[in-house]
């Protein structure tokens, strides 16, 4: 399966705006700094490797713009793009204001931004974008050496979130209208945040010109969320569904 821009994979129907945003708790390790000099998502330690534990936040990628001086090329363009009846440009819809907002939550995950922007803020954090393979081996079997329950460690689970979907950010009636702010829905796997649903998130895979999206995003059903979901976006795509987190070698933390 493929996403292009223009084509959907599925229709979804439009989560109601009047729902209020109900917070689940959560326990969110607090992250120390980075190889940059910068705090960002905390890092769970798997096999030989790291990963961030939610994906990397408006509140991160400012700190990043502040020491690198970047500007994006959604901000370059005007606006990022939204999918209503057809891909739509949406004038000052950028990471810093993802839906348009004069003041959006530094905790939600930092959007439209192209997979070589994404790409470049690992390298500065100390890491790479992960493969498909890291990716999908992190948001789906048990690596941690001692899991908390009801976790097993190896065994390979349906979903990121576990046995069932249940408690990600998806169209379906949950707390979140658009996108949920880093680590207020369930924890899954390896103790990760949203590896399903909430935003799409690049990684390093190429064919062609594009790049592949893991996990699906709060625009769709449960069902984009499976690890056999094929989803390609041109690299230089910014939308208002496509965030990132990281990978990075153990001794680099």
């Amino acid at each position: 399966m493929t996403t292009i821009p223009g084509m959907p994979v599925i229709g979804r129907p439009r989560k109601g705006w009047h729902r209020l945003a109900v917070a689940w708790l959560a326990t969110v390790t607090v992250a120390s700094a980075s190889a940059a000099g910068a705090a960002g998502p905390a890092r769970v330690p798997l096999d030989g490797w790291a990963i961030d534990q939610t994906e990397v936040t408006i509140g991160d990628f400012a700190r990043y713009v502040q020491a690198t001086g970047v500007v994006t090329e959604a901000e370059r363009q005007g606006g990022g793009m939204e999918y209503v009846g057809g891909w739509q440009r949406r004038p000052g819809w950028t990471w810093r204001a993802p839906d348009g907002q004069a003041q959006a939550d530094p905790r939600l995950p930092a959007v439209h931004l192209t997979q070589p922007e994404a790409e470049a803020y690992c390298r500065w954090a100390g890491g790479t974008l992960p493969t498909a393979a890291q990716w999908r081996q992190a948001a789906y079997t048990e690596l941690r050496a001692s899991p908390p329950p009801p976790w097993v460690r190896g065994r390979t689970y349906p979903w990121p979130t576990g046995d069932r979907p249940e408690g990600a950010n998806t169209s379906g009636a949950d707390p979140w209208p658009r996108a949920a702010p880093a680590g207020v829905t369930r924890a899954g796997v390896n103790g990760l945040y949203d590896m399903g649903a909430n935003v799409w998130e690049w990684v390093s895979d190429a064919r062609g010109e594009e790049r592949r999206t893991m996990g699906g995003s709060w625009w769709y059903g449960p069902e984009q969320m499976r690890a056999d979901v094929d989803a390609w976006k041109p690299a230089n795509f910014a939308a208002v569904y496509i965030g990132f987190r990281c990978v990075y070698p153990l001794q680099g933390r």
